[in-house]
């Protein structure tokens, strides 16, 4: 029950977040933006941002960092070749389940 209580904390900080950063320059600037750095900027740090929040939490999200990181491995080359996202997603969770019943075995 911890752990459901503490994803939903963590999934409801980043979706705040992520909304106050879109939000607030919303709020500050009128006008458009028209300089390129600025608005390369605001663009990517929603996705820096949720990366930074999220990261640690996969790290430490299975038995073992081990099948963490194989999963995580495996998320990335499924996104990375454009896969879908259930796909990615299931072929990460397989890749963590074989790696946790590989340490079990050992």
């Amino acid at each position: 029950m911890d752990r459901i209580l503490y994803s939903f904390l963590m999934v409801l900080a980043m979706a705040v977040i992520t909304y106050l950063i879109r939000l607030i320059p919303m709020i500050l600037f009128k006008k458009k933006i028209k300089n390129r750095f600025i608005n390369s900027l605001l663009y990517y740090i929603p996705y820096a941002v949720l990366s930074a929040m999220t990261f640690p939490f996969i790290i430490f999200s299975s038995g073992h960092v081990i099948s963490a990181v194989v999963g995580t491995v495996v998320a990335l080359v499924g996104a990375f070749t454009k896969r879908s996202l259930v796909t990615t997603a299931l072929l990460a969770s397989g890749a963590v389940l074989i790696v946790e019943l590989i340490i079990l075995v050992i």
